[in-house]
């Protein structure tokens, strides 16, 4: 019997996500017909709401606590606010991502989109050789290989598909539209990156999420694990690493911040030392979402070891 049961579990998932992804992409479609900011504006006032009724708020309340023990329950409460504002709006921002991106560099007028870092991106092209810029999920991450996209700069992004596969089928679809290649985070995603980067690619990479079999490294002074795929990747090619993230500004508009390449750390033999970058990585990331606590998801089990 025991077969037949998972069978029916299977089913009844199969079906639990169908629904879930039906009522999603249904509101999805509703605030499509509106204008982007009425749209966004909507679903954050709703998130506002919604969010600290979740059994996620818990976890970022206990998450903001130990990263700011100095801070009032009146300032966490804020922070997980603006945190469940920040993530409804990413989720939006998916079916406008035509609209909102509007970043020209031959505009003299600034638009919804600024960038600094103009420079790195133009250098980083002219070089043809492979790259890694890495990010955080912070504020629109998604901006990314659309603005290196702008200079003529291809770069294939990894990412994790969310559980629901119809809803991961429709952000695959609706990324992939304008974001270049797509490579998912499963069996075989490294040796796809490897071979972008041999064939002298550039590669993005989200470096903030939890990986069970990471590296021994800290993030807000506790223990985590982080991937070392980044740096493995940085270490068999010797090729430079930039920071890059997105920070949400007033009135609905955006600042994608390009870095300059990192002065890795490297072992007794000049070779990229692989744990020592993946802690120089989460300090990068730490300052970023220290300057702008409100825009990073602290509802993420990132220091589950503790």
């Amino acid at each position: 019997m025991k077969p037949l049961f998972r069978t029916v579990a299977r089913r009844l998932k199969s079906a639990e996500h169908w629904l879930t992804a039906q009522l999603a992409l249904a509101l999805l479609s509703v605030l499509r017909r509106l204008s982007p900011d009425t749209a966004l504006d909507f679903a954050e006032g709703t998130a506002r709401r919604i969010g600290p009724l979740t059994s996620r708020h818990g976890v970022a309340l206990d998450n903001l606590r130990r990263a700011y023990p100095e801070k009032q329950t009146e300032e966490i409460a804020a922070i997980a606010s603006d945190m469940w504002a920040n993530m409804a709006r990413l989720a939006v921002e998916y079916v406008f991502l035509d609209k909102l991106f509007d970043f020209d560099p031959e505009n003299a007028e600034p638009g919804r989109v600024e960038v600094q870092g103009i420079e790195i991106f133009k250098r980083v092209h002219a070089e043809k050789r492979p790259h890694i810029f890495f990010t955080a999920h912070i504020g629109n991450f998604e901006f990314l290989p659309i603005a290196a996209a702008t200079f003529g700069l291809d770069v294939s992004s990894l990412f994790r598909p969310p559980n629901n596969p119809y809803i991961a089928d429709y952000i695959h679809n609706t990324r992939s539209g304008a974001m270049g290649v797509l490579v998912p985070s499963r069996k075989g995603a490294a040796l796809q990156l490897a071979r972008i980067l041999e064939d002298g690619g550039n590669i993005g990479v989200l470096v903030d999420q939890k990986f069970r079999r990471g590296v021994p490294t800290s993030f807000f002074n506790r223990p985590c694990l982080t991937s070392p795929l980044a740096p493995k990747l940085a270490r068999q090619y010797d090729c430079d690493v930039y920071p890059v993230h997105c920070i949400r500004l007033p009135g609905g508009r955006f600042r994608l911040e390009v870095g300059e390449k990192l002065d890795l750390p490297r072992d007794s033999t000049g070779a990229v030392d692989v744990e020592r970058m993946a802690q120089q990585l989460n300090d990068v990331v730490e300052q970023w979402v220290r300057a702008n606590p409100g825009q990073w998801m602290w509802f993420h089990r990132r220091w589950d070891i503790d």
